[in-house]
């Protein structure tokens, strides 16, 4: 339960409209209605729809029906990120106006030539970005802006480090298993070091949208009062650069939970790039929202 004074428990799911919602979907939003009810909180949708060329609006409507279906609510208003594009535009610009960030003009394809030979890569597996953009002068950067060549923004990760000095971490929660819940939902808690040098020079904003994905999701569980972010153990790397963005922007750090991820037939993670089996699938074959959250661990 939550204790006087502190904040209510606020937990959030948040997809993107980019395939059909398969069964790692429904175990995180599962889990998150689960340890929301289980300390006396609340979980928030969020549509994470920053990325104009893969999200598609009927993809939202899929997604609602397939949360329906295994018997979730959510508060409106439902957020969604395509329509606060300038809010990120903000957080951005005050990083830009503090000399945190940069233009960065480079293509992949020049990322992969200059980076050609190198063994280092982010945590995602993409070539470590060299830096190639952060020596040019300003009045060339800004030339090549006012020119109108396209370019990404960049956190100048030595700078940022430098002016945020000391050591950035976390509170990581465990949770028991077999569903990772247990009692009021956490077992016990341990602080994490953050490490965000693995990322190198990472994007904060892209060519198309002022945003990246990183920049957008700091600035909305702020402004939605998440106070516990549940996710998959495949973003478990993301939070040491969110941990540094909330400190340079001045947001507070929510509690994080990096649960186990569904696998699929082959061993490997479901992911609708692969065409994994989706919800709507399991519900074509005649399965039942009941059997799902049984199978998940949520009977």
């Amino acid at each position: 339960m939550t204790s006087a004074g502190a904040p209510r428990p606020t937990f959030r799911f948040a997809p993107s409209p980019n395939g059909r919602l398969h069964l790692g979907h429904a175990y995180s939003a599962l889990l998150n209605a689960d340890l929301a009810a289980r300390t006396g909180g609340r979980v928030l949708l969020r549509i994470e729809d920053i990325d104009p060329a893969r999200s598609r609006p009927e993809l939202v409507d899929a997604i609602m029906s397939d949360l329906a279906w295994l018997g979730l609510r959510f508060e409106a208003p439902v957020r969604h990120q395509s329509q606060h594009m300038q809010a990120y535009r903000d957080a951005r610009d005050r990083l830009i106006a503090r000399s945190l960030a940069y233009p960065c003009f480079c293509t992949r394809g020049d990322v992969r030539v200059a980076t050609e030979g190198s063994a280092a890569r982010d945590p995602d597996g993409a070539p470590l970005y060299p830096g190639t953009c952060r020596g040019l002068p300003p009045e060339a950067a800004a030339a090549r802006r006012a020119a109108g060549a396209p370019h990404a923004w960049r956190l100048d990760m030595a700078r940022a480090l430098a002016t945020e000095s000391g050591t950035h971490g976390y509170a990581d929660l465990a949770l028991s298993s077999p569903a990772e819940r247990g009692g009021e939902g956490v077992s016990h808690e341990t602080f994490r070091v953050a490490d965000p040098v693995r990322w190198g020079d990472a994007v904060i904003a892209r060519r198309d949208v002022p945003t990246s994905y990183h920049l957008a999701v700091v600035v909305d569980d702020a402004h939605q009062g998440v106070t516990h972010v549940v996710r998959g153990r495949d973003l478990e790397a993301a939070t040491d650069l969110h941990v540094l963005l909330q400190a340079l922007l001045g947001l507070p750090t929510p509690r994080y939970h990096h649960h186990a991820l569904i696998l699929g037939p082959d061993g490997g993670k479901l992911a609708k790039s692969k065409a994994s089996e989706s919800l709507a699938d399991l519900r074509a074959r005649g399965d039942t929202a009941e059997a799902i959250r049984a199978t998940l661990g949520f009977a």
